[in-house]
């Protein structure tokens, strides 16, 4: 009842901080949560086969919007989708898409500049239309538009208010044929998001718009796997994944460094030494360490996802431990990545722990943003750039500061945001010319501390 009446950050006790892994029964299911580096790479790597199925409460939670997608597909469907989709969003694909991340930013940053100093803005929803703009443009290319961005972003933000994953039927074994709370307003979310998505597929069909990622994965489908509504499974996949996670981070950055002066002030030297007033570019992604450092401890502390669950397929042990089959098997990176045995002041922000070569660095899985193993996110590298440049771009133009009186706490159904909105004042920054205290600046150790 608890997790039915509880945001889900609520139910943990201090102690869950510290347990490396934790068992109970609740109703017809064991929960087994797998809360150290060797536990989740036993289930999530190590026997990934085993582990690989999402939990029912993740399927009801999705599927009415994302369909059979790679996101919450299984077995040889998704097998099959993520030949298909990785290639896409390869790596070596960033340069196609880094001109439209820098130049959607660069026009919100004009935007802002351009306001009277001390202007509030709600940095959570420009986040989200930001990153919808650059996911827009970079899925769909030229033929979204703006005004069917704005529709799908707010579709979007109606569906996460009704859906999330504490799902008690599921847990008490009724199948997902069962209607479940809120399941219409749920379904008519679904629906008028499906109903954009197939109209811009639809017109994509018959125009040459080669670099659009929906285009993309029309060339790969060389099998004519992808039908009309398969095709739009994949699209709402890559829509969520790279417009709500990425927003999430940005607004929490944003908080994150309205809180810590010190951290803020090694950005804009790093941006300075870096880029003298110019916007970013892809080759300059690898020299903004900082930057990205601030991004990775964001995801640490404020994780997108916080909750990872799998089904079991079979019995196993975990740390000596029995797992039943059809046990949900869950990672919970708001509790590992605050773990009080692997990190140090595991509730501060410490950007400078995930520079290359410092002491505090991450040990390996204790530390899944992206998911881990097999089912790692597929535009983990889009994701990350998107996230760097963006706060890039923007930081070199703005600086914001939480509004006076404005209060956030973290809030998590399907994602974790930080409230409804985040609302700061926002003052134009001129960047100057690079002196050699700033380049030294940039690499030597800072210790900004403030809370999380």
């Amino acid at each position: 009842m608890r997790l039915r009446t509880l945001d889900f950050l609520s139910i943990w006790e201090e102690k869950a901080f510290e347990y490396q892994t934790m068992s109970m029964q609740l109703l017809a299911r064991q929960i087994f949560i797998c809360n150290s580096p060797d536990s989740v790479h036993h289930a999530f790597v190590g026997r990934a086969e085993n582990f690989q199925r999402k939990s029912p409460q993740m399927r009801n939670a999705l599927s009415p919007l994302l369909g059979d997608g790679l996101f919450v597909s299984d077995g040889e469907t998704w097998r099959r989708r993520r030949r298909m989709v990785a290639p896409v969003l390869h790596s070596g694909r960033l340069g196609q898409f880094a001109s439209i991340m820098v130049g959607a930013a660069s026009e919100l940053g004009g935007q802002w500049a351009a306001l009277p100093p001390g202007s509030t803005v709600d940095a959570l929803k420009a986040m989200a239309q930001l990153t919808a703009e650059i996911i827009g443009r970079t899925i769909f290319g030229r033929t979204l538009g703006a005004e069917r961005t704005r529709e799908v972003v707010e579709a979007f933000s109606e569906y996460q208010r009704h859906a999330d994953q504490r799902d008690l039927l599921s847990l008490l074994g009724l199948p997902l044929s069962v209607p479940r709370w809120r399941s219409a307003r749920i379904t008519r979310s679904a629906a008028r998001i499906h109903a954009i998505l197939d109209e811009v597929i639809a017109d994509l069909r018959d125009k040459d718009d080669a670099g659009s990622v929906v285009r993309m994965l029309m060339r790969e489908d060389r099998g004519g796997a992808l039908d009309a509504a398969a095709l739009r499974n994949e699209a709402a996949v890559l829509f969520m994944a790279g417009h709500e996670t990425t927003a999430n981070c940005l607004a929490w950055a944003w908080y994150l460094l309205s809180q810590a002066p010190e951290a803020e002030d090694r950005l804009h030297r790093e941006l300075d030494a870096v880029l003298g007033g110019r916007p970013p570019a892809l080759a300059d992604v690898p020299r903004l360490v900082y930057t990205r450092a601030i991004i990775e401890e964001t995801l640490r502390l404020y994780p997108p996802v916080p909750l990872l669950a799998r089904e079991a397929a079979r019995e196993d042990t975990i740390r000596g431990r029995r797992v039943k089959a059809g046990a949900l098997v869950i990672v919970v990176p708001w509790l590992l990545h605050r773990h009080r045995l692997f990190w140090r002041e595991p509730d501060h922000f410490r950007p400078e722990r995930f520079l290359p070569g410092h002491p505090d660095a991450p040990l390996k899985y204790s530390y899944v943003p992206f998911s881990v193993g097999p089912r790692t996110c597929a535009g983990l590298s889009f994701g990350l750039t998107e996230a760097i440049v963006c706060l890039a771009t923007l930081a070199r133009m703005v600086q914001l500061r939480l509004a006076p009186g404005a209060a956030v706490e973290p809030v998590c159904h399907l994602t974790l945001r930080p409230g409804d909105r985040l609302p700061m004042t926002v003052s134009a920054r001129n960047a100057r010319p690079a002196t050699e205290t700033d380049i030294a600046a940039v690499a030597m150790p800072c210790c900004p501390v403030a809370r999380g």
